[in-house]
């Protein structure tokens, strides 16, 4: 197991590196300066550049900016002069975690209790309309439900307010919005693995012992079926980081994703990689963590691991 975290912990790290290499040379190839602007002479753009080091070779550059990652130093935004990335995403970042985390906990809470429900009851008119719910979830994106929650909650109800964090309420359409995916997959996945496993003889077993079904169902076979679930959280993590760039631009949350988008429109190379390389060690810190999980819950997990290494 041991091993296994090692291993696990070397292939994050190389990924993180892979990933930084090539946002960076991908954003050095987008056409236009950081420094450009219709107010701004070609002669000013070359002198920002020669001091940001951008007019040095791009081989140079890469270096240079690695070097200074490997320090913890992710450098100073282009287009807020004197303000470091690291501090940019320490700003930011606690709101992209709130309303992450608040959409996480939506979709586990909703998806696990509509799954488990679609699974155990025998009318057939809640299953459909639960299965009929988990494809429109997962098939509306979540830029799109974000524009419909907010035209019908803020807009014509205006029940809920319209942008900003400020109190509770703020965040519920944000939330709703990012958890839809999410707890669609997370209800499917429960809802599959449960029914499956209520056909075991094991649970078979367990209720002629004299076992409840609400006993045998939450104890012994919710936890079997609930190992795909746990496995989908890292990715669940992804998604709600990646969602929330469209999301938090629409409701206007001052948080990573409006930023990510903002440095992308503005060329802003150093607040693009800081973010990409924080996001990326966010979600492979999140998928280690998942799988170690698994590993620790499942003896299946563990014995696989054990005879691979």
């Amino acid at each position: 197991m041991l091993r296994y975290t090692g291993k696990r912990i070397v292939t994050g790290i190389l990924s993180l590196f892979v990933l930084a290499t090539a946002t960076f040379f991908l954003i050095h190839f987008m056409p236009g300066s950081p420094f450009q602007s219709g107010a701004v002479s070609q002669q000013v753009v070359d002198t920002l550049e020669k001091e940001y080091g951008l007019s040095e070779p791009l081989i140079s550059q890469y270096f240079s900016y690695m070097g200074n990652l490997l320090q913890g130093d992710l450098g100073i935004s282009y287009t807020e002069p004197g303000t470091g990335v690291a501090e940019i995403i320490g700003r930011t970042w606690p709101l992209t975690a709130s309303v992450g985390i608040a959409a996480l906990l939506t979709a586990v809470i909703t998806g696990t209790g509509l799954g488990i429900l679609r699974a155990v009851t025998k009318r057939r008119a809640v299953k459909s309309v639960i299965s009929a719910g988990e494809m429109l979830a997962a098939g509306i994106p979540g830029f799109a439900a974000a524009f419909l929650l907010l035209y019908v909650f803020s807009m014509k109800l205006k029940v809920f307010p319209v942008s900003g964090l400020l109190t509770p309420a703020h965040y519920v359409l944000p939330t709703v919005a990012l958890a839809l995916y999410p707890a669609a997959v997370i209800c499917r996945l429960t809802g599959n693995s449960l029914e499956t496993e209520l056909r075991k003889e094991y649970v078979v077993f367990a209720r002629m012992k004299g076992l409840s079904r609400r006993r045998t169902v939450l104890t012994h076979a919710l936890k079997n079926a609930y190992l795909p679930v746990l496995r989908y959280l890292g990715p669940a993590m992804a998604y709600l980081l990646t969602g929330s760039f469209a999301v938090e631009s629409i409701f206007n949350i001052p948080g990573l994703g409006r930023e990510f988008v903002n440095s992308i429109t503005n060329r802003d190379y150093t607040l693009i990689l800081g973010l990409t390389v924080f996001m990326g060690a966010v979600v492979i810190l999140a998928n280690l963590l998942t799988d170690l999980l698994c590993a620790w819950l499942d003896p299946r997990t563990r014995r696989s691991i054990s005879g691979d290494i």
